[in-house]
């Protein structure tokens, strides 16, 4: 089964978005389980947690700005100085994991 990507032109707001366009009748991939889908949310949980963590201890301002459900929205703001601090974090952390 192919996927394409039609576009769908909404004229008051002049923006243009992706629609996903479905070709054929079999998914190309089986239905994600309960257990997968549980899985994969932890592990998004637990990445955006370091990522959040790695942003407050570069000096990094991290807001809830609120949660429907399980789903958090936050804001991070900061200066360019702690900016720069989190991405030299990052790439060490990159490097850590790619020397391993």
């Amino acid at each position: 089964m192919s996927y394409g990507m039609s576009v769908a032109r909404y004229e008051n707001a002049g923006a243009v978005y992706p629609e996903p366009e479905r070709r054929g009748t079999q998914h190309a991939t089986p239905p994600r389980t309960q257990e997968r889908t549980q899985t994969s949310r932890a592990d998004v949980c637990a990445e955006a947690d370091a990522l959040l963590a790695l942003a407050r201890e570069a000096g990094m301002l991290v807001t809830l700005d609120g949660q429907i459900g399980r789903e958090k929205y936050q804001s991070v703001a900061g200066s360019v100085a702690s900016l720069q601090r989190f991405a030299a974090a990052l790439r060490d952390m990159f490097g850590e994991q790619a020397a391993a």
